[in-house]
């Protein structure tokens, strides 16, 4: 829908509301008469803008009404609050060269196509085009058309190294609707999304999976959110991840007057409104070969000879730990509980020790408490040293308990030996 973006830079032009919403499962092709069908929503879209004054609104809903024998039925409707029809012309609304008041050409010029012709193409199509208006309280238009289903798929069976199945997508967008419609055109093609409503729960989401070390892989920003737009969300996110993940805007504006900006807050492409699964993916390969996203974004830190301090109370879970950093020739330290590990990292002098495993749940004092202390001592180190939490507790709150204590990463037990070990090579300076 290129027009879409049209529309919504026109409304925007003239301060008017504009929204596009799709309802339903929709696909992203079907089978029928392009050129007739963007005739006539075009000319209606264009008739809404036109007759709709300064902080009135546009809404443009498409509704797939019905489904048989390889045809879909769909609604296209148009609502605006503009200047509405009178109860005497709407019958004469779609007859010849009708024209409720001459001086409406003045002030708004022609209707375009033309009434008469827009519901000629529309019966052309087998539709039909109904109309609802009060005399300015504004107008609804309803186009209703058949079409044919499309075997054409919206993602690349033979798409190489994507695989749908590990993308996963945060969504982020203040318009529930708009959220609840990209998860369903995702999930019809098997990938994984979430959702936030403003640039601040995006924020914290991605810090949450960021500590899981289970980054999404693409992000989806509104450009237009209230408090935080989607740009400047996008430059904290990158201040948290690097480029650990694509970000894409989206957005039914034109993006030429924020491209600049959005760019070098860490954006690596746009899509319009309204989302459609093929769209995204296509950006999303485009934001892989340009950030070479799979690509490491630093050099490793060889572990070899590395001494670790490992607060765990439970002896069992603490040697199964020490086998698996010794299998990458590190040193490790225990301590019973936090208390101890506080008083062992005091002991010290700063860089003695490369990086902290808390467990959580200890006796006498737990991870977070000891975590507290050791980025409030006043030791070189202790503000900077990796402190990596090890938790039976694997809730989103907890993960913002242990990042809100200084805290590194989160990762759940049991623990990953593959996982612990790239985050420590990560994490430890070289």
């Amino acid at each position: 829908m290129i027009f879409n973006t049209i529309f919504s830079a026109q409304c925007r032009d003239k301060e008017i509301e504009y929204n596009c919403h799709l309802e339903g499962h929709i696909d992203d092709y079907y089978i029928g008469d392009n050129t007739k069908l963007r005739q006539v929503l075009i000319n209606i879209l264009g008739n809404a803008v036109k007759f709709t004054e300064k902080d009135g609104k546009v809404d443009f809903i498409v509704s797939k009404t019905a489904n048989f024998d390889g045809k879909s039925t769909f609604k296209f409707i148009v609502k605006d609050t503009g200047i509405g029809i009178s109860k005497e012309f709407l019958p004469k609304l779609f007859d010849t060269f009708s024209q409720e008041d001459s001086s409406f050409t003045n002030k708004y010029g022609s209707s375009g196509l033309g009434m008469a012709i827009t519901k000629n193409i529309v019966k052309m199509m087998n539709g039909d085009i109904d109309v609802e208006s009060e005399k300015g309280k504004g107008t609804t238009f309803t186009v209703t058309v058949t079409l044919l289903d499309s075997t054409r798929k919206s993602t690349d069976e033979n798409s190489g190294e994507l695989r749908l199945q590990d993308l996963s997508v945060l969504l982020v967008d203040d318009d529930k609707v708009a959220c609840e419609h990209a998860k369903v055109v995702l999930e019809k093609v098997g990938i994984k999304s979430d959702f936030a409503y403003s640039g601040k729960e995006a924020i914290e989401k991605v810090k949450i999976h960021h500590a899981r070390r289970e980054p999404f892989k693409l992000i989806v920003i509104d450009w237009q959110m209230p408090e935080m737009d989607g740009v400047e969300t996008a430059r904290q996110i990158r201040s948290v991840i690097g480029n650990e993940s694509a970000i894409i805007i989206l957005t039914a504006y034109n993006w030429d007057d924020i491209i600049d900006e959005a760019i070098a807050a860490g954006v690596d492409s746009f899509i319009a409104k309204p989302l459609f699964a093929s769209n995204l993916l296509d950006e999303f390969k485009e934001a892989v070969k340009k950030k070479n996203i799979k690509a490491p974004v630093a050099n490793k830190t060889d572990l070899k000879g590395k001494r670790i301090l490992l607060a765990e109370d439970m002896q069992v879970n603490a040697e199964i730990m020490m086998m698996v950093l010794k299998m990458r020739d590190m040193e490790v330290e225990v301590a019973e509980n936090g208390k101890i590990a506080v008083e062992m990292f005091e002991s010290h002098e700063p860089g003695y020790y490369d990086a902290i495993l808390m467990d959580m749940r200890m006796p006498v004092m737990d991870g977070l408490e000891a975590t507290g202390k050791i980025r409030e001592m006043g030791h070189k180190d202790s503000k900077t040293i990796p402190i990596i939490a090890l938790t039976a507790n694997a809730f989103d709150e907890d993960v913002q308990r242990s990042l809100q204590a200084g805290l590194n990463a989160h990762l759940s037990k049991p623990v990953q030996p593959d996982v612990l070990l790239e985050i420590l090579e990560n994490m430890i300076p070289a």
